[in-house]
């Protein structure tokens, strides 16, 4: 039976796993679950995951959720995708663990509660809470901050320090895209002092081209409807229906 991927584009870790099949060449079946219409919060959808979070797999009779696991399994259990992605080397996969261990209750915590926090909260039905952003924004800075200081600190393009990417790569790098939502000012001021996270991202968009492009066109049409909603309070005032613009299947 064909792998299923159940899978909002406007997840991160969805898109890491949507990149990494459509990068290494796996049959699978795109099941869209809408977060904005709470599809993920159905009996139906609870059944596949309990923790009802996307993404989720469904291999045969096998089940499996959270990103970082299916990406592990996916490596595993595929022919044909390369080494590098998780290698078969003890030493360099307890490097990925401990990169993607320490990505959950940093990095995405700090980037998710931001963005929620100052953009995206409306369409979920939540309200914007200025000091879970400010204490987010702490936490985001710090782990870009790390990841350069830690395992950019030398001369390979990808954290490992080698030319290829792993699983760990495409996992963070996908979070950080999430901050094209952001004002561009706000991001700027974020991600510009990290030239090398910066080069990071650019380099593992263009080891997974065209998939990377692709997978993210939602969420650039996001960022450009919230660019022009943006400039047309700025020039006019108002507020704006933000959980209508910003539902991706608009």
């Amino acid at each position: 039976m064909k792998l299923k991927v159940y899978a909002d584009r406007m997840s991160q870790p969805t898109r890491a796993v949507i990149i990494f099949c459509k990068v290494n060449n796996i049959d699978f079946e795109e099941i869209k679950v809408d977060i904005f219409k709470r599809q993920n919060l159905t009996p139906e959808f609870e059944e596949i995951n309990p923790m009802k979070l996307l993404p989720a797999i469904v291999d045969g009779r096998f089940k499996l959720f959270e990103s970082h696991a299916i990406l592990i399994y996916l490596a595993c259990a595929f022919p044909g995708v390369a080494d590098h992605w998780y290698p078969a080397d003890l030493f360099k996969r307890s490097k990925i663990h401990s990169v993607l261990d320490w990505h959950h209750s940093n990095l995405r915590h700090g980037a998710a509660t931001y963005v929620l926090n100052t953009t995206l909260a409306p369409a979920l039905g939540r309200q914007l809470n200025p000091q879970a952003a400010a204490e987010a924004e702490k936490l985001l800075c710090s782990s870009l901050s790390k990841i350069e200081s830690i395992w950019l600190k030398g001369n390979g393009r990808f954290l490992l320090g080698g030319n290829q990417p792993s699983i760990a790569d495409l996992s963070l790098v996908c979070e950080i895209m999430q901050l094209e939502v952001l004002d561009e000012n706000d991001r700027t001021r974020l991600l510009g002092p990290h030239k090398k996270v910066q080069q990071w991202i650019e380099n593992t968009r263009k080891a997974t081209q065209p998939h990377f492009d692709e997978v993210h066109d939602i969420l650039m049409k996001v960022k450009e409807k919230l660019q022009i909603q943006r400039l047309k309070e700025a020039n006019y005032g108002g507020g704006s229906d933000k959980k209508k613009l910003l539902h991706p299947r608009m």
